[in-house]
């Protein structure tokens, strides 16, 4: 049967995207959704001085304000409803994520099931209000004393926290819409659909500063090779496989009895995506968005976190390339593959690691398996993530080569193309059954003629 399944896989060709109606259906409904989140990010906050607002960016956009410009999809340097992004969504995740791990009560909530499940779900979107509610207050304060609000005041910043914390809720249930009712993960899309947005505006900036002398030829070659490089790379660490073999015991049922078989468990090099880094980035960003909107006005605190944590510090480099590490670890232990349910699991099945008692033995196995992975897959993500951001901080390139960026975009675009193709073959697995039952009824008609 799995040979079969991917001799279909193999020959599944693209031309069957017109046949397959409900696919069609939800991809069109996924552009309609991402089409109406462009046009949201270029509908501006209410009191904002654009003219001002276009100076500071134009100062900016070789600084931080380029990196949370590639987050945002443009829409923080146009001040527009979804500033914030989906980062207040992300952070709250973190946090109930973490709570989960740690607070007996949500333990016992995910252990619920389904309503559990519903139930962290809307402690999220809770949390998503209160962290937007604060940094879209934040926010107006600090556009207020960068003199970017043509009429500041407390009708301004009830003005522009409403709208941010509004377009933020309305990307969590974009987000979620695309999850349910379209192809791939929502939130993830809404992310990558931003970072894209944003390329080709970059890479004409990018060349310009060539055109002009700028940046040498020599320079720009060599950027551009890196990047071809280190998309190549991820590519190759989100297909890697670490496979271990599973063995099934002979089994009889009734009076028929089947031979054991064996199969493979795959475990990925990097089990947890790309959601580390967007950890990580959503954690980073959020201070020093801040201080880049509060002009001068920095406080001694806030100043003296600038100069140790500021994009290309030391110390920004170091504690960016821990949490990956810590968020890679954590994420995928207790999200992306728990190694008891997976040993529950393959000991319901009467499956077993050979060597290797079912049950706890096994858990303990994958355990030490997966956690000598993941040295691999953390320090992968890290350097992908970090190297660019050194280099760009050595070279003073001004256009944002982010190692996040390359990650999300590869990783949400293959995790896309992989559901596509799933639906594809799925569609012509049905196609196929409904063949074979209608070659059934028209030789069962013929039967009775038949001697």
């Amino acid at each position: 049967m799995a040979s079969q399944i991917e001799q279909m896989a193999a020959n599944t060709s693209w031309a069957a995207l017109g046949q397959a109606k409900e696919l069609r259906q939800r991809i069109f409904f996924t552009i309609g959704l991402l089409v109406v989140y462009r046009l949201g990010t270029y509908i501006p906050v209410p009191g904002i001085d654009a003219a001002a607002l276009q100076q500071f960016m134009d100062e900016a956009a070789s600084g931080i304000a380029g990196v949370l410009g590639m987050f945002t999809g443009g829409a923080l340097s146009r001040m527009g409803l979804f500033a914030l992004g989906i980062m207040p969504y992300i952070s709250a995740s973190i946090i109930v994520q973490l709570l989960g791990a740690m607070w007996e009560p949500l333990k016992q909530l995910k252990k619920e099931g389904e309503q559990g499940r519903k139930k962290l779900n809307q402690y999220t979107r809770y949390g998503t209000v209160l962290l937007a509610t604060f940094q879209a207050y934040g926010l107006a304060v600090s556009l207020e004393s960068g003199g970017l609000a043509s009429d500041p005041g407390l009708f301004f910043r009830a003005a522009c926290v409403v709208s941010l914390v509004g377009g933020t809720m309305f990307l969590m249930w974009l987000g979620e819409q695309i999850t349910s009712r379209g192809i791939g993960n929502g939130i993830s899309l809404i992310i990558f659909v931003g970072i894209i947005a944003e390329i080709p505006s970059q890479l004409a900036g990018f060349f310009a500063q060539g055109r002009t002398g700028a940046i040498s030829p020599a320079v720009i070659i060599g950027v551009l090779l890196m990047v071809v490089v280190v998309l190549a790379f991820v590519v190759f660490m989100e297909r890697a496989l670490r496979k271990i073999h599973i063995q099934y015991p002979r089994r009889q049922q009734g009076m028929k009895v089947y031979e054991g078989g064996s199969s493979h468990l795959p475990i990925k090099v990097n089990p947890a995506g790309v959601i580390p880094a967007i950890f990580a980035s959503a954690l980073l960003l959020l201070p020093t968005t801040l201080s880049t909107f509060s002009g001068g006005d920095a406080g001694p605190v806030m100043s003296t976190i600038l100069a140790y944590f500021g994009p290309g510090q030391p110390l920004y480099l170091l504690f960016f390339g821990g949490m990956i590490v810590f968020f890679t670890y954590f994420y995928t232990k207790e999200v992306s593959f728990k190694v008891d349910e997976v040993a529950d699991n393959l000991k319901n099945q009467n499956g077993f690691i050979p060597g290797i008692r079912p049950g706890a033995r096994t858990a303990e196995y994958l355990d030490y398996v997966v956690t000598r992975i993941l040295v691999l897959g953390s320090g992968y993500l890290a350097l992908v993530a970090l190297l660019p951001e050194i280099i760009r901080t050595q070279l003073a390139i001004p256009f944002y080569f982010g190692g996040t960026a390359v990650l999300i975009v590869v990783s949400v675009g293959m995790d896309t193309i992989q559901q596509i193709q799933s639906h594809l073959l799925a569609h012509q697995y049905e196609g196929l059954l409904e063949k074979s039952q209608l070659r059934k009824k028209r030789s069962g008609k013929r039967g009775p003629s038949r001697r």
